[in-house]
């Protein structure tokens, strides 16, 4: 079985089909899923989601994307993270390609996140956009390193350099790759993915963006996540099902889930 850990799946796109998507989980052998906070306004549909599926996971956090959203604090956030159904702080990070100027209102929400993982013991959700010195930075400056007494998390639709990649498990996180992995550009990344070991890697769609081959350019969903788990499987060149056996016990391992 295959787990999608990072997907949206409140989002409109996916929201108004959910039996159908559901089922198309079960059809691909994909047995769970994470579905991911970015605001704190439509929170409470995330978490619903979870509450009325057993197999549906929820995150809480706010993506740095958001500009003119409600601001969590790290108390709010690990108190509110106290729900069993919520296995993780997230997703958050930086972005400096969407957003310019003076950014570090995004830099202080970012901290918020990483304090209330500590107060918490959730694991992070992280998203970097070219702004991968920062984001190790803080993470360090923050004691997110499970060494420096953090719980580490993942780094979320990694699209950066192995550099990036071991400096980031060497603190403790996992690597999740994406669609994009599948995309016939990202020859740097699927290196990457051929370089990070299966015990530190996680998979996700990300959905409803960034479907993989062969469905690019369509609506993204969690059944997907079995076309990016084969990929990496082909450029590594071992059995699916050990691809498969590896990303479900190191969802289960780092959100902290009895398998």
């Amino acid at each position: 079985m295959y787990i999608d850990s990072h997907c949206h799946i409140n989002f409109p796109e996916l929201a108004a089909r959910l039996p159908e998507m559901l089922e198309k989980m079960r059809q691909n052998q994909v047995s769970h899923a994470l579905c991911v906070s970015v605001n704190l306004p439509d929170f409470p549909q995330v978490l619903a989601l979870a509450e009325a599926h057993d197999n549906i996971y929820a995150s809480v956090g706010v993506h740095p994307d958001y500009e003119d959203t409600p601001e969590p604090s790290a108390e709010m956030l690990a108190e509110t993270a106290k729900h069993p159904k919520i296995v993780a702080i997230g997703e958050t990070g930086l972005d400096y390609f969407r957003l310019t100027g003076d950014l570090e209102w995004q830099r202080e929400r970012f901290r918020q996140h990483i304090r209330a993982s500590r107060l918490s013991r959730k694991p992070l959700i992280i998203h970097t956009r070219s702004a991968s010195e920062d984001t190790l930075r803080i993470l360090k400056e923050e004691g997110a390193a499970v060494q420096d007494g953090g719980v580490a998390g993942v780094m979320h639709c990694f699209t950066e350099s192995m550099e990036v990649a071991l400096a980031a498990m060497e603190m403790g996180f996992y690597i999740s790759f994406s669609g994009i992995v599948t995309f016939k550009s990202a020859k740097d990344l699927q290196e990457v993915a051929r370089a990070v070991p299966l015990d530190r890697m996680l998979i996700e769609t990300d959905s409803p963006y960034l479907a993989p081959v062969p469905f690019r350019g369509k609506t993204n969903e969690p059944a997907f996540v079995k076309h990016v788990g084969d990929f990496i499987a082909d450029l590594k060149g071992v059995p699916s099902t050990e691809v498969q056996r590896a990303t479900t016990e190191n969802f289960f391992r780092l959100f902290q889930i009895p398998g």
